[in-house]
């Protein structure tokens, strides 16, 4: 196998690795040079995070070996792997930074906790340093600023600042590019590029299958427990990806569940906020998915909490089969049959510290309580159906919620209102974060809800998903909803070229 430029090989060779007798990893093979970006791809339960786990230190593998440069290496804690030269920046990254100290002591955290120079702090050098280190990045970051003063993308850069600090040789980058608008992930790209031309090793795990085959060498692939795929980019396509992770094609991943359209649900005439949404009007059917597709910022998050009552709308009406309505919170908009899955599930779509079973019965409190008592044994009973009905996958209903997979979290948010009466579902980027596999889960979910006669409102950044799955599309640009298509008439381009502030038709 050929080396990188400054000669770094590091090996995963025929790696196991089972959890109660269930193997999560069957002899799996990856590795990555210095100075190449190399992606890891996987489904929902395919071993990739374990994998990766088991490279940063977090798990000890129960057979197999870890090598650099041919040598073996004993990686038993994170501080044996980040020693070694492997880091993490990881998609949760203020679960890895301190928020109420500065940049500085941030980029200089590890060696601060280890003692190293402790006796002699001398903050103006390590002021320097620490810009010396952003400079490489190309990050104009103040380095006395607190961590919790920064956007995300630059919390980001701080992170993969440490990383650099630390001399790292491999930096593995879990799905960094999930909560990122478009112009911050060009940014990141760019890092990623600085650092593969420095000689370092890159792995990239996203499920952004654009950004792979555009940012990567190498491909791997990996499906129940194996590597089923590793190839150049050059020598594969999206497709033949995505049929290694799935073990089927796209179209078969991916069906068009037909519903026939009903009576008219919702109508939205110049709604606005004052601020982020301006003059938004649209209609719903029963049975019908409508895709509302934009950019990062263009407000869709914003219209969605108008439509649930989170936020007042300071303009435009909105009636409810036929009747207007005004929704002073989104206990209102539930009482009238309206839900809302949000983007950031883990803050606002589910309890994380709470059981998969307690979360699954949230919001119909009242049918599982008798004389103001809630009744466990129906809440469990509620809790196993709804876990089955959706596929999620979870020890036992006991589970805490944030310690599922993303994917499961999301059916979890979504789960929690099935048993309700709603009539219309808003879903807010419901794959951001999700692997291939849960999202063809989603997908078939809301399928079956527009075939109930269900009202689907379906708000993304991600135009084939939309293209995929929506009857109508309406495109979001600066708070307004500037262009309508039916399903057969959109092209990705057409989308792309109206969300991005185009306003004439394309030639």
């Amino acid at each position: 196998m050929l080396q990188g430029k400054h000669g770094n090989l590091l090996e995963m060779r025929k790696i196991s690795k089972s959890f109660a007798g269930i193997p999560a990893l069957r002899e799996a093979d990856f590795s990555v040079r210095g100075g190449e970006i190399h992606a890891l791809l996987g489904a929902n339960g395919a071993g990739k995070s374990t994998l990766m786990k088991i490279l940063s230190g977090a798990y000890t593998p129960d057979g197999g070996s870890i090598l650099l440069d041919g040598k073996p290496l004993a990686i038993r804690t994170p501080a044996d792997a980040k020693a070694r030269g492997i880091q993490c920046v990881y998609q949760e990254v203020d679960t890895a930074l301190v928020p109420e100290l500065s940049v500085a002591e941030n980029i200089w955290l590890d060696r601060m906790a280890s003692g190293a120079g402790r006796r002699w702090l001398r903050w103006s050098k390590i002021c320097a340093e620490a810009e010396a280190v952003l400079r490489q990045l190309d990050a104009r970051i103040p380095v006395r600023r607190k961590i919790s003063e920064l956007t995300l993308s630059e919390k980001q850069l701080v992170l993969i600042a440490r990383c650099l600090a630390e001399q790292a040789k491999f930096i593995i980058f879990d799905e960094p590019t999930a909560p990122l608008s478009l112009e911050e992930a060009e940014h990141l790209f760019k890092v990623m590029e600085r650092l593969k031309r420095s000689g370092v090793g890159c792995i990239f795990i996203s499920h952004r299958l654009p950004e792979i085959f555009r940012m990567c060498d190498r491909i791997t692939v990996m499906r129940d427990g194996r590597r089923v795929l590793s190839a150049g980019r050059e020598e594969t396509s999206e497709r033949d990806v995505v049929f290694h992770m799935l073990g089927k094609t796209f179209e078969q991943e991916f069906p068009k569940l037909e519903a026939d359209r009903g009576e008219l649900l919702l109508e939205v005439n110049g709604l606005g906020d004052g601020g982020k949404v301006r003059d938004a009007t649209f209609r719903l059917h029963r049975g019908e998915i409508v895709g509302i597709v934009g950019v990062v910022g263009a407000g869709k998050t914003e219209l969605s909490r108008l439509l649930f009552g989170a936020d007042p709308a300071a303009r435009g009406t909105v009636r409810l089969r036929g009747q207007g309505v005004k929704f002073r919170e989104p206990a209102d908009a539930v009482k009238a049959g309206i839900v809302l899955v949000p983007e950031e599930r883990r803050k606002q779509g589910i309890l994380v510290a709470e059981p998969v079973r307690v979360n699954l019965g949230l919001a119909i409190l009242g049918k599982l309580s008798r004389f103001g008592f809630l009744r466990r044994g129906a809440e469990a009973v509620n809790a196993r159906e709804a876990v089955e009905r959706l596929g999620i996958k979870t020890a036992s209903i006991q589970q805490p919620a944030g310690l599922l997979s993303g994917g499961n979290q999301q059916k979890v948010a979504i789960g929690k209102w099935l048993s309700t009466d709603a009539d219309i579902f808003l879903f807010d980027e419901p794959t951001k974060g999700v692997d291939i596999g849960a999202k063809s889960d989603i997908f078939r979910i809301i399928g079956q809800l527009a075939r109930q006669g269900k009202g689907i409102v379906y708000l993304s950044c991600e135009f084939s998903e939309i293209m995929g799955i929506a009857d109508r599309i309406y495109v979001m640009c600066d708070g307004r909803l500037i262009r309508e298509f039916r399903r057969p008439e959109a092209t990705e381009e057409q989308l792309l070229y109206y969300a991005s502030a185009g306003q004439e038709a394309l030639a």
